[in-house]
């Protein structure tokens, strides 16, 4: 004869234990719940996880990847893919691969030194810059850069995103620093999205439309794009550029509509996030 194998019985999940070590004592329709409950943050964390280590849910606020990516400024008509954070961490991206990384997106004030240049401005703490004289601010370096290198006596206007002019007068000196100024900046950083052009010690250049690397034309159809380098703001690219060893060269495939390596420059191999 067969016997009737016994059925094992339902452990008790976790949270009920707890609260029966707590002294309340639910009833049945109470420990349904408490079980239900105990599912959805399991789930919950999982996701978390998965989220934070495995993969991240992006959208393209712009066109700077069309038509490759379709992006919206409002997001409603804009392609929507997922990350892939693990695999970047057992294999670095190759040139033509699409990439996430995280960069500067905004320039702000941080502080500004009581009775200062930038004080007697009227910048405040909080302020967005956007262009120094002519210069557009891209980065914290970038801003610090181009102070740096004004000669004594040049007048520096700093714009920002509300529309006003603030006058810091004539630098004192080649090699004047933001601290010199009262300024303290810092920076906000977001998610790009872009095409990766070239690693470290590789060298780029962008002419006639192509790109050319240790001087030979890419070819391929990730690279079947018209890349724009006649632009006067263009820093990096235009002539032969070598990538420093560590650092990402990155291009939006739109290259008419996006902010990207031309102009400011590099991305740290610690600022990459992953690939779709």
């Amino acid at each position: 004869m067969w016997r009737r194998q016994r059925t094992k019985p339902k452990r008790t999940a976790w949270i009920v234990r707890l609260v029966w070590r707590l002294g309340w004592k639910p009833g049945r329709v109470m420990r349904e719940v408490l079980e239900w409950v105990e599912v959805l943050a399991v789930a919950g964390a999982l996701a978390a996880l998965i989220i934070s280590f495995v993969t991240v849910r992006m959208h393209v606020p712009t066109d700077s990847m069309w038509p490759t990516i379709n992006g919206d400024p409002s997001l409603l008509r804009a392609d929507s893919f997922f990350v892939d954070r693990l695999t970047y961490h057992l294999r670095r991206p190759s040139p033509g691969s699409i990439v996430v990384f995280r960069h500067t997106d905004k320039v702000l004030v941080g502080a500004v030194s009581s009775g200062s240049a930038a004080d007697h401005s009227g910048l405040a703490r909080g302020d967005r810059i956007t262009h120094l004289n002519e210069q557009r601010a891209y980065t914290g370096d970038v801003v610090a850069e181009y102070v740096a290198s004004l000669t004594a006596g040049t007048p520096l206007t700093i714009r920002t995103a509300d529309g006003r002019l603030h006058s810091l007068g004539a630098v004192p000196r080649l090699g004047t620093t933001l601290e010199d100024l009262g300024i303290e900046i810092r920076e906000v950083r977001t998610r790009y999205v872009k095409r990766l052009i070239a690693v470290g010690g590789q060298t780029v250049q962008i002419r006639g439309g192509d790109v050319y690397i240790d001087g030979e034309r890419l070819e391929g159809p990730q690279y079947d794009h018209y890349y724009v380098s006649n632009r006067p703001e263009f820093r990096f690219g235009v002539e032969p550029t070598l990538v420093p060893e560590g650092n990402y060269f990155v291009l939006g495939d739109n290259s008419d509509d996006s902010l990207d390596s031309r102009y400011w420059g590099f991305v740290d191999e610690s600022d990459m996030i992953g690939v779709p």
